[in-house]
């Protein structure tokens, strides 16, 4: 069965002091439900995607949705993680289900409310997404280990810290086009380039700004089955959907040949029966801005070694053949963890609605959705079209 997005709402991103976990839930999920204008009787089926690890008190909050409406009482939901990719395991579980007949209509919400623990406690939570047994010790946590990704691309193919400065100067552009991002601050290539008092090696080669914010969010989708779209005003179809695991040990793997991301993206792209320079946009997972670098290649539009290129060349950017991360991107939109995958398909959503406002890319018609949990651990891609 074919399914497609029928609503969507995002919350503000950013360190959100007055709102817990059940807040940012509760308002996108209402903010969905009412775009989709659907009741929420109809619904068949709740996913959350959250992964907390210590974040919030809260570790059963798959019912908090209930508290949206009245009648989403009775209904089944679950939580479900995926590290940094909850978001996009939450949509697939909901899109299994309805292709498989057991719901209808589903109601997707993603969250994370990150900021409540100071920052070495995010820190060591987060890296407790990596492999424990051999990766927890390593110094700053998921930022020392893509700054060892980092170093080892460099090692093999030259030091491409300008290209991260170009990759991060892009985002933060882009950036104050969205009115949900965490920082909406237009950093320019020169500051982003350089290491300063405001801008300070936090791993390896890897700047302040080539970090993404630690932050709160969330965002919320409803998904349907193809049978039902004359009941809703748009939709935007799964063209193509692919989710492929590694190996959770970096020692397994070459982590800069990105093997996940790529096989998730040459399937994707497969069942869609295009290549990437069909795409009008795409939104990718830039945790850091390496894995955006690593991202480029592994997609399709550069060689192994030569990502550079194409954010060299203006490929990338708002105005280049195949924008990436016109929203700003995790690095300047924010990364509450749970919210991330959520947010990605909501915004191409919109995207391809033509409702993205000041972000919007003239004339979209395919969008890329790039979503990862860990170090190219977890890898979902999705192809999206408008549909209605």
């Amino acid at each position: 069965m074919s399914v497609a997005i029928v609503g969507w709402a995002h919350s503000q991103f950013g360190k959100l002091d007055d709102v817990d976990l059940e807040t940012l839930i509760v308002e996108v999920a209402r903010g969905a439900l009412d775009d989709a204008r659907v009741d929420a009787d109809d619904i068949d089926g709740i996913w959350l995607g959250n992964l907390n690890g210590g974040f919030v008190p809260e570790i059963f909050c798959s019912s908090l949705v209930l508290q949206a409406a009245e009648g989403l009482r009775w209904k089944p939901a679950v939580r479900v993680e995926n590290a940094c990719a909850s978001g996009s395991a939450a949509i697939y579980s909901a899109l299994n289900a309805i292709r498989a007949g057991a719901a209808r209509i589903a109601l997707v919400v993603g969250a994370e409310k990150m900021s409540g623990v100071p920052g070495r406690e995010a820190t060591r939570i987060l890296g407790n997404c990596s492999y424990v047994k051999e990766e927890a010790a390593i110094d700053q946590g998921f930022a020392g280990i893509f700054a060892q990704i980092a170093e080892t691309y460099f090692a093999r193919y030259g030091d491409q810290s300008a290209a991260l400065a170009r990759i991060a100067a892009k985002n933060h552009h882009n950036g104050i086009l969205n009115p949900w991002a965490h920082m909406r601050k237009d950093l320019d290539f020169t500051f982003c380039n350089t290491v300063s008092e405001r801008n300070p090696l936090i791993a390896g080669p890897l700047r302040k700004t080539d970090c993404s914010l630690v932050s709160d969010g969330a965002a919320a989708l409803v998904l349907a089955d193809a049978s039902l779209l004359s009941d809703f005003r748009r939709a935007v179809g799964f063209r193509a959907t692919a989710h492929v695991n590694d190996f959770l040990p970096m020692s397994r793997r070459d982590p800069v040949a990105f093997e996940g991301p790529r096989r998730a993206w040459r399937a994707a792209l497969d069942a869609a029966r295009i290549n990437v320079n069909d795409l009008s946009f795409a939104e990718v997972h830039d945790c850091f801005t390496i894995a955006e670098l690593l991202a480029y290649e592994a997609m399709g539009l550069a060689a192994p070694g030569h990502g550079a290129r194409v954010i060299d060349d203006g490929t990338v950017q708002r105005d280049g053949r195949l924008p990436v991360n016109a929203s700003g991107g995790l690095k300047a939109k924010g990364h509450p963890i749970g919210a991330t995958g959520v947010s990605m398909h909501a915004i191409s959503a919109a995207q391809l609605c033509n409702d993205a406002g000041d972000m919007q890319i003239p004339g979209a018609v395919l969008g890329g959705v790039f979503n990862m949990g860990g170090s190219a651990v977890a890898n979902y891609v999705s192809v999206l079209e408008r549909v209605k």
